[in-house]
């Protein structure tokens, strides 16, 4: 009894693994016919495969040949050919480029003063108004010039004074040398006498200068106008007074011809020297607006260029008659440097830019390819390039769709374009080599 007590628990677990045994071999004898059955199952598709095959095939066909008939779609369809896409074209066209600049430029005057007294006064009289154009020599205001007359009539009435003393040295030397001949007096005073009369010489041209000292003061109660312009605001009217070089009356600024002052890219500074020696480079001068087109030259480039934006200032000269260019107004500057000569001409529009440069896309066998581009110059529409050669066709539109590679359909630029961007009419052909290349 207290054996069978100690042995139960392994008797347990025997029945238990004796159950788990018998139950796996009953599930392993259920299985086998529905395997069996599959194989048979399994050559009904195969022996009907034959049968489906397309109505002109041919019945003697050995089994070989329709098995590598039957694996043709399958490599097939490991690799499906890419569908046309539907571009315009342009060809790589040689012809003279010229290169030219565009730049933003500041109307300026060529010279531009402001017209202060030189005497400390009262304005006796204006002669200009605001906006008056004047030339160079006009009178512009006159002075109180009283106290100036009054030191002209002091100075004039010393040269007369001096003048008469002067006579009267001479006369004394005069007499001097006549007693000196008879030897009645020494040569001592004889030379007495002839200092005498320089000194009055040297104090009658002292006069003179005094004189010519107070005309020069006089002069400045009248004051014409340094140069011919443009009359700005006028700062005072007539009885204000006016401080030496500080009162600023006016402001005269010239107008025709004018200066438009521009900045010039540090590449293209050879070239404007390079101009400048030739007589001054062709500048033409656009107002905003279609308000006139001005030619003009090159006249000036600085010395220095400005370290913070790499560029260099610039000055061209323009007639002004018309007065339609103003000072400080903003004009768009186009300026031709030199000319390409045979270059590679391409649209614009067919230049791509990527990570790794600019690139376009030629069209070798109706299949596109990729060519990269060395920009030699851009000039509105076109541009000139490196890396074509001439008669090349290159992808105008459409070219967002097209992959190294890809096989092109070419369109007349007039076609319709579909919301992809390709030709209406190129839908039917790409659907239908679509469906050639299908399985």
């Amino acid at each position: 009894m207290k054996t069978l007590t100690l042995r139960s628990p392994l008797l347990v677990i025997r029945i238990s693994a004796l159950a788990l045994a018998l139950a796996g071999a009953l599930a392993g004898c259920n299985k086998q016919p529905e395997t069996a059955a599959a194989p048979a199952n399994a050559s009904a598709p195969a022996a009907a495969a034959p049968a489906s095959a397309a109505p002109g095939a041919n019945p003697g066909a050995t089994p070989g040949a329709a098995a590598s008939a039957a694996s043709a779609p399958a490599s097939g369809a490991s690799g499906p050919a890419l569908p046309p896409v539907s571009v315009t074209t342009a060809k790589v066209e040689q012809k003279d480029m010229a290169v030219r600049l565009r730049s933003v430029g500041t109307v300026s005057p060529i010279n531009s003063v402001d017209v202060k007294a030189q005497t400390n006064s009262t304005i006796a009289k204006v002669m200009v108004r605001d906006g008056q154009f004047v030339r160079a020599g006009d009178a512009l205001f006159t002075l109180d010039a009283r106290t100036e007359e009054a030191n002209i009539a002091k100075a004039q009435a010393q040269v007369a004074k001096d003048n008469a003393a002067l006579a009267d040295a001479q006369r004394q030397l005069k007499r001097s040398q006549d007693l000196l001949a008879q030897k009645f007096i020494s040569q001592g005073q004889v030379d007495t006498a002839l200092a005498n009369v320089e000194g009055w010489l040297a104090t009658l041209n002292a006069d003179k200068a005094a004189l010519d000292a107070a005309k020069v003061a006089l002069s400045y109660s009248r004051i014409n106008a340094p140069l011919s312009g443009r009359v700005g605001v006028v700062n005072v009217s007539a009885g204000a007074a006016v401080q030496a070089n500080i009162t600023n009356l006016l402001s005269i600024t010239q107008i025709n011809p004018i200066a438009v002052t521009f900045t010039l890219p540090q590449r293209n500074i050879s070239d404007a020297l390079a101009a400048l020696k030739n007589g001054g480079a062709p500048v033409t001068a656009t107002l905003a607006d279609n308000g006139g087109t001005f030619k003009g030259k090159l006249q000036f480039v600085d010395s220095l260029v400005d370290a913070a934006s790499g560029s260099v200032k610039a000055k061209a000269y323009f007639k002004n008659d018309e007065e339609k260019l103003w000072p400080g107004a903003f004009v768009e500057i186009q300026q031709t440097l030199r000319e390409l000569k045979d270059a590679l001409v391409i649209p614009q529009a067919a230049v791509i830019y990527g990570a790794r440069g600019a690139f376009a896309y030629a069209i070798e066998d109706g299949k596109a390819v990729m060519r990269p581009l060395k920009i030699v110059q851009s000039q509105g529409a076109e541009v000139a390039v490196t890396g074509l050669a001439l008669g090349e066709s290159v992808v105008l539109d459409g070219r967002q769709n097209v992959r190294p590679g890809s096989p092109v359909v070419e369109r007349s630029k007039d076609a319709p374009k579909d919301p992809q961007g390709g030709a209406s009419g190129a839908a039917p052909a790409a659907s239908a080599a679509s469906k050639a290349s299908a399985p």
